[in-house]
């Protein structure tokens, strides 16, 4: 594997921020306006982190819309280790794909989907992945049929690909490699980013992606964001979130609005970014704050868990950490919904998609007929298109620990639940608007 050098420079912005640190508010975001729980009878088989289970951990979800005729959708999830799965709409594996070397054996964390990219004389949509050991992304074409493809995914990723992070092979072992990831397709052009998270720091790689004449597809790194891993609080005093030595407080959920341009990044001890893409010169800002935003702890090495050296200020938010996965939710023009993850409170944030990303609601999922409650949801995604059964769109989120009748809970059983939109619109007064022209990718 070929090694990246010198294509990625550091915003001036960002790295200005993190060396001097974000000035924070001492105002907390507003509390959410309604706290509702909607149900689910739908999710997919258990998987499980052990040998026996081919090391297969539930992570991220991206769900494949088929514009041609929607019930033959798909999900298609990471399992780490334990690389890709495919379901239909009902939650029927279709396909696995294991995490293959290229050249060492893959660990895939998150996956999105770019639509209509060209690659060799052809147009595909593609299951972009990040894989945490080879510090690379991953490509799948996704098979025009669907879930009725007898293998609705095939990989077609380039050989040869840069890292995105590391300098050479050795610093693989740390680990501090592609992490998260978002496709990003900006509505005026016809280019395809990924944007990808680096494990253990505050980067994200914003990576070219490369249709080849010979039908592969690989990346070109074009820059790379710095974020804060520090914070001036109102009282003088400088917060670093408390992580293992060695570790800055890292990014894993992001989307991108394809509209705007606008990322939305999740950071897990700190809260929900919004960076501007498109102009580098404005300031990234932060939507949200974790509950414990500005609270000074230490590492205890022995319990390895941090303990508060401090008092509580109140300068914190309303998430419950980690900040996890992040996707939108497209209405008409501006308008529309970003979810995230409160992955220790169990719940689910809604924020306008317009304005300053107002706090609308929140929600927790619970199980019916046979399917159980969503705890410790790390990746999700939702689309506003019909699919399938659902005709009012479709939220799809990761489940840790997977439990109920027959689920063995000493092998870490992970899945993943499906969740009518029309059934969360409803319980928190929100909009929904099925108009493919809502996302921009669909055009």
């Amino acid at each position: 594997m070929k090694t990246s050098f010198g294509a990625v420079a550091a915003s001036a912005l960002a790295l200005a921020l993190a060396a001097a640190g974000v000035q924070a508010h001492a105002a907390p975001a507003p509390k959410p306006v309604k706290s509702m729980t909607v149900t689910t009878d739908n999710e997919t088989p258990v998987l499980y982190d052990d040998e026996e289970g081919g090391n297969a951990s539930g992570d991220d979800p991206a769900i494949w819309v088929d514009p041609v005729n929607s019930a033959n959708s798909l999900v298609i999830v990471t399992a780490k280790g334990g690389g890709l799965y495919v379901y239909d709409l009902g939650s029927k594996e279709l396909q696995h794909l294991p995490a293959t070397p290229l050249p060492n054996d893959g660990r895939f964390n998150n996956v999105d989907i770019a639509y209509g990219v060209k690659v060799g004389g052809q147009t595909l949509d593609l299951a972009v992945v990040s894989d945490r050991y080879n510090d690379s992304i991953r490509f799948f074409a996704i098979d025009p049929a669907g879930a009725r493809a007898g293998q609705p995914l095939r990989e077609v990723t380039a050989a040869d690909q840069a890292y995105l992070f590391v300098r050479n092979a050795a610093e693989l072992e740390d680990e501090h490699t592609a992490y998260g990831l978002a496709v990003w397709q900006p509505r005026n052009g016809n280019e395809a980013y990924a944007v990808v998270t680096q494990e253990g720091r505050t980067n994200l790689a914003v990576a070219r992606i490369v249709g080849n004449a010979d039908g592969t597809v690989g990346y070109e790194v074009e820059r790379t964001i710095t974020m804060p891993g520090q914070f001036v609080l109102p009282d003088g005093t400088t917060w670093i979130p408390c992580e293992e030595p060695g570790v800055e407080p890292q990014f894993e959920g992001v989307t991108v609005d394809n509209r705007s341009g606008i990322l939305y990044a999740a950071q897990e001890d700190v809260g929900l970014w919004r960076i501007d893409l498109e102009n580098r010169n404005k300031k990234p800002e932060l939507i949200d704050k974790v509950t414990d935003f500005g609270v000074h702890d230490r590492f205890d090495p022995e319990t390895e868990a941090c303990e508060p050296i401090g008092e509580d200020k109140g300068y914190g938010g309303n998430i419950t950490a980690d900040a996890e996965g992040v996707d939108l939710y497209y209405g008409p023009g501006t308008t529309g919904y970003i979810i995230l993850s409160s992955q220790g409170s169990d719940e689910f944030f809604v924020y306008e998609r317009q304005g300053r990303n107002k706090l609308v609601g929140s929600f927790k999922v619970d199980g019916i007929n046979g399917a159980d409650a969503i705890h410790g949801s790390d990746g999700l995604a939702v689309t506003n298109r019909p699919v399938g059964q659902y005709t009012e769109g479709l939220l799809v989120t990761h489940d840790e620990p997977e439990s109920g009748p027959g689920v063995d809970d000493e092998r870490d059983p992970t899945n993943f639940s499906y969740v009518s939109w029309g059934d969360i619109a409803r319980a928190l007064d929100l909009k929904i608007n099925t108009t493919a022209k809502n996302d921009p990718r669909f055009r």
